[in-house]
């Protein structure tokens, strides 16, 4: 009897052991993170932005609000796919960034996204300033600004001598020594082509684009790579978005940037994705990244910050900006966005 009882016992706490681990790791209280204060569970969340800067980010929400963040980080086309793939199975509750607004347009049309916006932006104009700071039905809301225009390497080019808009990119003394992004695969680069043909109608664009090309000493894939070029004196001109001259800047390089007289401002925004496993979480990690707290990191990594109750820390606000934002129709750009980058391949030798 007594083999019998103490086999049995251990029989049973076994099975407890087995119980408690099977729970503990259903609840994701492993490795993984566990469930914080708000009693939803770790907060997952899609990044394509700089993976040191989504963690940094992810980091500080952990320190204020006790709750796990997983960053998944991927490019912007490879995290819209597999939002795509996990439909009906959502895996991440928050996609932050994209290099602007429109792939989180198209998101909405792909029905992977669903429409909250923070307390704090409930009151945001939808547009201002022709600039986009949110979603009109509440899919996406801004959290930073990001300018398209000109780096310039100060080793190579003076301040007076930088390109001032668009068509100072033609001038012959350019010839050979700028460079921008493919079209056909960049969507920075896509944005250009767009807002210049809203402007100035599809036939003078292509011809603007053509010479543009004959000026180009490379055309890279990558939207940052032009930047980077004239960081290492390979481009005395890139095109690109204003953080990625700054971030050279800061890191020491001769990199300076010029917003053009007119020239595409888009909010990166961030928005909650459809069905996610901890909702709750999505959303408060929403309204943190519009906090202080969080727009003093974007600030430090020279992103353009949304909240006016935190300084910029590169020469350019959203009020010293503004002025300068073509009105985009967004209506236009997710109508002939694909359109327009499969005929840049043909249109531009």
């Amino acid at each position: 009897m007594k083999k019998l009882s103490r086999g049995f016992f251990v029989t049973m706490v076994l099975s407890i052991l087995f119980l408690v681990a099977a729970c503990a790791d259903e609840n994701g209280s492993g490795d993984e993170g566990g469930e914080g204060s708000g009693g939803g569970g770790a907060i997952t969340l899609y990044s394509p932005e700089t993976p040191d800067l989504s963690n940094e980010l992810a980091a500080k929400y952990e320190e204020l609000h006790g709750e796990k963040v997983n960053v998944h980080y991927a490019g912007t086309n490879v995290l819209v796919n597999q939002m795509m793939a996990e439909k009906g199975n959502p895996q991440a509750d928050v996609w932050y960034g994209g290099g602007g607004i429109l792939p989180f347009e198209a998101a909405v049309d792909k029905d992977i996204v669903t429409q909250y916006i923070p307390p704090s932006a409930e009151d945001w104009e939808v547009v201002e300033d022709g600039i986009k700071l949110k979603h009109e039905d509440g899919y996406y809301v801004g959290v930073e600004m990001f300018v398209l225009g000109f780096s310039y390497n100060t080793d190579l080019v003076t301040e007076e001598e930088a390109p001032k808009n668009w068509e100072d990119l033609l001038d012959p003394k350019w010839e050979g020594k700028i460079q921008f992004p493919n079209p056909a695969a960049s969507g920075t680069s896509t944005l250009m082509v767009l807002s210049y043909m809203m402007e100035n109608g599809e036939e003078e664009g292509w011809e603007y684009f053509q010479k543009l090309t004959d000026q180009a000493n490379s055309i890279p894939d990558s939207g940052s790579a032009p930047t980077k070029a004239v960081a290492m004196g390979e481009a005395h001109i890139g095109i690109g978005f204003d953080f990625m001259a700054y971030e050279h800047q800061n890191n020491g390089e001769t990199v300076d940037f010029v917003v053009p007289e007119k020239t595409p401002i888009l909010v990166n925004p961030i928005t909650l994705i459809k069905d996610g496993p901890n909702p709750e979480g999505g959303k408060d990690f929403m309204e943190f990244m519009l906090s202080e707290e969080a727009q003093d990191i974007l600030a430090s990594w020279a992103h353009i910050p949304i909240n006016p109750d935190v300084e910029s820390t590169t020469p350019l606000s959203v009020d010293s900006i503004k002025e300068n934002a073509v009105d985009l129709d967004i209506d236009w750009v997710n109508e002939n966005y694909d359109r327009i980058r499969n005929e840049w391949q043909t249109n531009i030798k």
